[in-house]
């Protein structure tokens, strides 16, 4: 799938995401990426991105003629986190199915070695 915000962010390497942070720092949401961690690296590879707070007048609930600042998500930035939702979430399904073929192997194996076992009884009676 193409990542055209995440390119646009000069985001190159997308196959190798493994999860993000966003949070507030004052007027600004700051977007932390983190990459899979290679063999014989200490720490995550990151990268930070900031994105500015849209700020907007809101009618207050407490005066019927006031206004109130309010500040909002960049659109950008809703965007951004869409496309890693997207990189994120596919990993994690693709976890979980490995996940779950391993523990299916696993409890194969049990059951092959009980009934090897019961065999194994079987003939020693024999």
């Amino acid at each position: 799938m193409e990542y055209i915000i995440l390119k646009s962010l000069g985001i190159k390497d997308v196959d190798h995401i493994e999860r993000y942070a966003v949070r507030t720092e004052g007027d600004s949401d700051s977007l932390k990426i983190y990459y899979e961690k290679k063999k014989g690296q200490l720490f995550h590879k990151s990268e930070k991105f900031k994105f500015p707070r849209s700020r907007r007048g809101v009618r207050s609930s407490t005066d019927p003629n006031g206004y109130m600042e309010m500040s909002e998500v960049s659109p950008m930035l809703t965007k951004v986190m869409a496309e890693l939702d997207d990189i994120v979430n596919h990993d994690q399904q693709e976890q979980s199915a490995k996940k779950k073929i391993l523990m299916d192997l696993r409890h194969l194996e049990k059951v092959v070695k009980q009934k090897i076992e019961e065999i194994e009884v079987q003939l020693d009676k024999l």
